[in-house]
C-alpha cells in the first residue's frame, strides 16, 4: 500500500468525522470510519493491508460524503 492511500484515508476520516449526528448516513458513515481506523492502524504498523479493501473503504468515504453534502442541499 503506498502512502497516497493513507493519505486519502486519513483525509476521508477527517470528512466523514464532520458529518452530523442527524444526518441519515451518519451511522453508516460511523462504521465506514471504524473500518477505516483499523486499516490506518495496519497500514502505521507496517502490516499488509488488501489494496481492495483500502480502495473499497475509499469508495465507501466519498460516496458518504456525496450523500451527506446532497442531503446539506436540500
Amino acid at each position: 500500500m503506498n502512502g497516497e492511500s493513507l493519505r486519502t484515508l486519513q483525509f476521508l476520516l477527517s470528512r466523514l468525522e464532520r458529518i452530523s449526528a442527524d444526518s441519515a448516513v451518519a451511522y453508516r458513515a460511523s462504521g465506514v470510519r471504524g473500518a477505516m481506523l483499523r486499516v490506518v492502524e495496519k497500514l502505521e504498523a507496517g502490516r499488509p493491508v488488501s489494496g481492495q479493501d483500502v480502495r473499497r473503504l475509499i469508495e465507501s468515504g466519498y460516496a458518504l460524503l456525496e450523500k451527506a453534502a446532497e442531503e446539506k442541499v436540500r
